[in-house]
Formats: C-alpha cells, sequence, structure tokens
C-alpha cells in the first residue's frame, strides 16, 4: 500500500472513530448503537477504511470481531491522531477564551515595577496556562519591536508621539522623584536638599535621547544649574539598583519603583516639572490575541488601582503600598 492513499482524502477522520469505536465495543452493532447510526453504515464504512488500507483490520468472530494484528497497529494510531485532534481543538477553544496561549509585552522602567508585575500575577490566577513573554528595552527599541510585530503591546511611559500606525492608551500618571538608598548621607540630618546640595552626590542619569534625559537636563537648565559632574548613564534597571542600593548615587526614577522598595528612599526635594503618563502601546492594525486582551484588561484594572494609589500618596508621606 502506498503511504500517499492515506493522504489523498478517502480516509476521513469519521473512519478513524468509526474504527475505533468499533475496537471499543467488540460488535458493528453495539458500535453503530455508539455513534448513533445504522449497522449497515458501520459495515460500509469499515470495508472503506480496509480498501484504503488494503489490509483486513478485523476478524469476524462468532460472538462479534477482534483486530487483526493490521488493526490493532492502525487502531494504535488511529487512538493517537485522534487525541491530538481533540487536543488541538480544546487548545484553540482555550485560546479563544483567552486562557491558553502566548502574549508578549515589552516594558522600560515606568510600569515595569508595579504595574505590569500586578497585572501579569493577576492574570495568571485566573488563566495558569497562559504564558506571558516580557522583553526589555528602550523606548526607541520596544517602538521598533512592536512596529515589527515582535510584541504584542508594550507597557510603559507614554510618548507625546508615535508613528501613526501606533495608538496609546494611559492608565495612570507617576511623578518623577529622586531617589538615594536608605541611609544616604542627605537623609535623616538638616542638610539642605535642594537640588543644587545634591549636585556634589554622583549621580545616574538616564541615556541620551530619552525622554527623562531631556526632562532632566531642563530642571537643571532651569535652575542654573550644571549636570553632575560625577554621573553613570544607565537605562539597566538591575545595575541601576544595585548601584542605588551599595553606593551613594543619586537617580531620577518613576516614583513607584522607589516607594514598593524598602531599600531606596524618596528624597523631598521636589521635580514638579516631571510627571509621566504611564500606559499602553499597541498597534492600531492589528487587533489584540485573546491572550494579549486578557492581559491588557488586568494592566486597565491595575492602572486604576495605582491612579489612586498616586492619588493617596500625594496627600500624605511617602510610604510603602500595601
Amino acid at each position: 500500500m502506498a503511504t500517499d492513499r492515506l493522504l489523498d482524502g478517502r480516509l476521513k477522520i469519521r473512519h478513524l472513530v468509526l474504527v475505533t469505536t468499533i475496537a471499543d465495543e467488540g460488535t458493528l452493532v453495539r458500535a453503530a448503537e455508539s455513534l448513533h447510526i445504522t449497522q449497515p453504515v458501520v459495515t460500509r464504512g469499515l470495508r472503506e477504511v480496509e480498501e484504503v488500507l488494503g489490509v483486513p483490520l478485523f476478524e469476524r468472530m462468532p460472538r462479534g470481531v477482534a483486530p487483526t494484528p493490521y488493526g490493532n497497529s492502525f487502531i494504535e494510531r488511529a487512538r493517537s491522531v485522534l487525541a491530538e485532534l481533540r487536543a488541538a481543538g480544546e487548545e484553540v477553544r482555550l485560546m479563544q477564551s483567552g486562557q491558553l496561549g502566548t502574549v508578549t509585552v515589552g516594558t522600560h522602567l515606568a510600569g515595569s515595577n508595579l504595574l505590569l508585575p500586578r497585572a501579569i500575577a493577576a492574570l495568571k490566577v485566573e488563566h495558569p496556562k497562559l504564558t506571558v513573554i516580557v522583553r526589555e528595552g528602550t523606548p526607541d527599541a520596544l517602538q521598533q519591536w512592536l512596529l515589527a510585530g515582535d510584541l504584542d503591546f508594550t507597557v510603559g511611559r507614554l510618548s507625546p508621539t508615535v508613528p501613526a500606525r501606533l495608538e496609546q492608551e494611559r492608565l495612570h500618571q507617576e511623578p518623577i522623584r529622586l531617589v538615594a538608598r536608605a541611609g544616604h548621607p542627605v537623609l535623616g540630618g538638616t542638610r539642605a536638599t535642594s537640588l543644587a546640595s545634591l549636585i556634589a552626590y554622583p549621580w545616574i542619569f538616564p541615556v541620551a535621547q530619552t525622554a527623562l534625559r531631556a526632562e532632566l537636563e531642563a530642571v537643571f537648565f532651569h535652575e542654573g544649574l550644571p549636570l553632575p559632574a560625577d554621573r553613570v548613564e544607565c537605562t539597566s534597571m538591575l545595575t541601576l539598583r544595585n548601584l542605588l542600593v551599595s553606593t551613594d548615587v543619586i537617580a531620577a526614577l518613576p516614583m513607584f519603583i522607589a516607594v514598593d522598595d524598602r531599600d531606596l528612599r524618596i528624597l523631598p526635594t521636589p521635580l514638579s516639572s516631571i510627571r509621566r503618563s504611564v500606559g499602553v502601546t499597541m498597534p492600531k492594525d492589528r487587533a489584540p490575541s485573546p491572550a494579549a486582551a486578557e492581559l491588557l484588561a488586568h494592566l486597565r484594572e491595575q492602572g486604576a488601582r495605582l491612579a489612586e494609589l498616586e492619588r493617596e500618596y500625594a496627600q500624605e508621606e511617602p510610604r510603602p503600598l500595601a
């Protein structure tokens, strides 16, 4: 028998169901009853399969039928095919309902500390089989990945302008604050905490050509101050935090990164002119997958909660978020 005969359209899924049901029931009569069809239909279907294969699948016995050696081999494979098809159907159903699949999200600083982790945690409670892939990069790189289709959406600071193919949705606003380690010399004393008094310390600045870098430079210019001479330019959160907690550097960060970190403290030095909108950036011409739609729903919910926390935080002294 040529293998192509199994793939030329004559062998149907119903034939596989029929053969496995006959094997399970042991007689053509009970197989017909199980499938809610007549015995002649079962007999005709079995004959069709045997003609395609060119071998007998069942031996007629006094009280039913029994698989031949060919039948045993084919039935085992047929069960595997049917199991894979059922699994595929269930996977598609779960994907349609957002319970299974993969969502790939990009992030950079704002949103990566609280908003995105909280949304992912809530999502996984409801859909533990859904896979979330998080890619970190600079805003420019994230935008390119999004346009190329490598990301479902990005979470972070919203840009004043985006390409026409992208759209943005604001989830909350987050102030930028000056941050240092707990126990930093500038804390707990009577020393001034004006921006001018902090220039002598080492700083971490965002890299050039980022929006936050331009805004920080504008603040220093407005105060008539030069940029700190002792500075590191960095966008890696792991490197940045390690330097913050182990040295006397000062950095400008989204407020929630510091508020939720017991090793960091927010300095009372105001940066009122810097406030960022945090949200998602998505392609206009590509509807979100069910998995992406589920994560978006949780991001919106967590964004609303953070917006409320921001309003509370603005009315009292800095405290860890619950």
